[in-house]
């Protein structure tokens, strides 16, 4: 079998050495043939480095790497562009991001042999290198941007740092417009897409094709990929299960897996772990939640609209645009309706959604405490034994970090306290509906586990949450005929909880449950 190709970025490197290779040459073509300045968007890790690097090559005419390949017999490989390749790292201040583009201009002058007039000025060496290149070529120029965000996301917990980096970046992109007579084709990728009256601002005839149905599938592994080419890679595994962990990225195409979640995942002997999540840590994401006392469940069942997953702001932050964008949600289902087009997000598998929100209890959460707990969750909905439910949850809520309450009330509302319960639940793995729809109101938390379901209900005052499920008859939803057919030969159980928490204690002060009999 091939080899896996874990960190490999380079496409000569991954063909010449017959490393695995999923082949994305028929997008690179097609986005080739049908446009001029295009723009990606995808999370990290996801290959859009790889793809880059192909472009690369397929424009600098290096067709022995393509023999196997879709695009083989589709390009004119005796025309030769010249490529000017810029890719962002990490910066933590203004002055090293001027460095670092005048450092990438001066790789690029050396190896296609041009000197730039103005080496000072990042902007004019810029459009000094464009006009160059395309004089000594003979050849209309390629620009490839990779990361081209990066400066701008390093910096989001310092807004003056980031504007100024957003300016950088946007005097030298507008360089690519005015030098367009210069220039056969551009491509740019990133983690965010910034709205058009900020970075792209000066380059506002990009196309942008992040969520186009026709390039769905140009970054990451698709279930056929998984059937085929990586199919060697995975006997003995239970796919199904695979498929629940690491599938689910939809960017109106398919639905895709990450490929270093995969890859990772084949490397370590098939071991179940959050691979993807762990190689980088959404400190600033936890940030913005803590700030804005956001509703967790409400990732559950988001529903939002084109302009606001699409638009990246410095100015106006929203946490709902950060987590698609960044790869901690995805669209569930299109939604289209009174002539506009909707997206239902939610998180795309059980990786994210258990490691996200894992990671987001550790910020609230005493570390000592926090395993035990969930252990003893856990052994609760698998065993049905309601009644030692009240003493966990109190010690959940002993744990957490008095600094968490300080200088802030969000102590007093409830969704505070099922935010923190849904993160808990949800973390362990079992099904879970936020405000669950029945025909005579919502249910604050449903747990589905082993033929059991669970309704909880939350106050924050002295009323009475196990009168409200009663009165309102939410149960009827799990007992009905339907779901009793759905059961045959098998004990179904359904709890109802009331718990109410008392804002000055920050714990539970009343907790009520019983069993409905079906």
């Amino acid at each position: 079998m091939k080899k896996l190709p874990l960190g490999i970025q380079t496409f000569r490197e991954i063909i010449e050495k017959d490393y695995i290779y999923i082949d994305k040459t028929e997008f690179a073509f097609d986005l080739i043939e049908k446009n001029k300045y295009v723009f990606l968007s995808r999370p990290r890790r996801f290959g859009k480095s790889l793809f880059l690097d192909t472009i690369h090559n397929i424009f600098e005419g290096n067709k022995d790497l393509f023999k196997e390949l879709k695009i083989y017999d589709k390009w004119n490989w005796d025309i030769k562009y010249p490529v000017i390749n810029i890719a962002f790292g990490g910066v933590n201040s203004v002055d090293k991001l001027l460095a670092v583009i005048l450092d990438k201009l001066k790789g690029n002058q050396d190896r296609l042999g041009v000197q730039c007039e103005n080496s000072d000025d990042y902007s004019l060496c810029f459009s000094d290198l464009i006009k160059k290149t395309y004089e000594k070529y003979g050849n209309k120029v390629v620009v490839l941007v990779d990361e081209y965000d990066k400066p701008i996301l390093d910096n989001l917990h310092n807004s003056e740092i980031a504007k100024e980096c957003r300016e950088i970046l946007k005097t030298l992109y507008t360089e690519i417009k005015m030098n367009d007579a210069s220039i056969k084709f551009a491509f740019l990728t990133g983690v965010s897409k910034f709205s058009k009256t900020s970075v792209f601002s000066g380059l506002n005839n990009i196309t942008d094709i992040s969520l186009n149905p026709r390039y769905g599938n140009i970054c990451g592994y698709t279930q056929n990929d998984m059937a085929t080419i990586l199919k060697p890679y995975f006997e003995g595994v239970d796919m199904e299960k695979v498929k629940l962990w690491y599938n689910g990225y939809n960017f109106l195409g398919d639905k895709v897996y990450n490929p270093y979640g995969i890859l990772q995942f084949i490397y370590n002997e098939k071991v179940f772990k959050n691979y993807w999540f762990e190689s980088g840590t959404p400190t600033f994401l936890i940030n913005i939640i803590n700030k804005n006392n956001y509703f967790l469940p409400n990732f559950e069942d988001l529903i939002t609209d084109e302009r606001l997953i699409n638009s990246f702001d410095i100015e106006n932050l929203s946490i709902e645009t950060i987590m698609f964008q960044a790869g901690y949600l995805t669209i569930k289902k299109v939604i289209s309706q009174r002539n506009r087009i909707n997206y239902k997000l939610g998180f795309p598998n059980i990786e994210v959604q258990m490691s996200f929100l894992d990671y987001l209890l550790d910020n609230f959460v005493v570390m000592k405490k926090k395993f035990p707990v969930s252990d003893d969750l856990y052994d609760i909905f698998e065993s049905g034994n309601v009644a030692n439910l009240e003493d966990v949850i109190k010690r959940l809520f002993a744990s957490i970090a008095y600094n968490n309450f300080t200088n802030n009330e969000i102590e007093k509302y409830e969704g505070f306290y099922a935010s923190v319960l849904y993160a808990y639940f949800a973390s362990l793995g079992v099904d879970i509906i936020a405000e669950d729809v029945t025909n005579y109101g919502r249910i604050d938390l449903t747990i589905i586990f082993n033929n059991r379901t669970y309704l909880f209900e939350f106050k924050t005052d002295k009323g009475d949450p196990l009168k409200q499920i009663k009165d309102k008859k939410y149960y009827e939803k799990y007992t009905s005929t339907t779901l009793k057919a759905n059961t045959v030969n098998k004990k179904s159980e359904v709890y109802i909880i009331g718990i109410v928490f008392d804002p000055k204690e920050r714990n539970v002060t009343d907790f009520q449950w019983e069993e409905i009999t079906i």
